[in-house]
């Protein structure tokens, strides 16, 4: 969003792999967190983006996540959510 490309996400697949199989490529280097290559936003409010993360810590302060900013190549998405991701191409299947 806003371009309207919709995806579905499993819960047992990082967002950032759900977006590609979708024939969305977001931004990314290192798939594990740390480079912050696929940074991106979802709607700010509440205490945290509507993800989860299967590590620790996942490249982002506590601010960050209030601010609903996420990290699609480790998040796995637990509700429905929008995300802003300027840099998202639409990719060959």
């Amino acid at each position: 969003m806003p371009s309207g490309w919709q995806f579905d996400a499993p819960a047992d697949m990082p967002i950032l792999l759900a977006a590609l199989a979708a024939g969305i490529k977001l931004p990314s280097l290192c798939r594990n967190g740390t480079c912050r290559a696929c940074l991106c936003q979802t709607q700010p409010g509440g205490a945290s983006a509507p993800v989860r993360y299967r590590i620790e810590w996942p490249g982002l302060s506590s601010d960050e996540k209030v601010d609903g900013w996420l990290l699609p190549c480790c998040a796995y998405a637990s509700h429905d959510l929008v995300i802003h991701a300027p840099d998202a191409v639409r990719a060959a299947l």
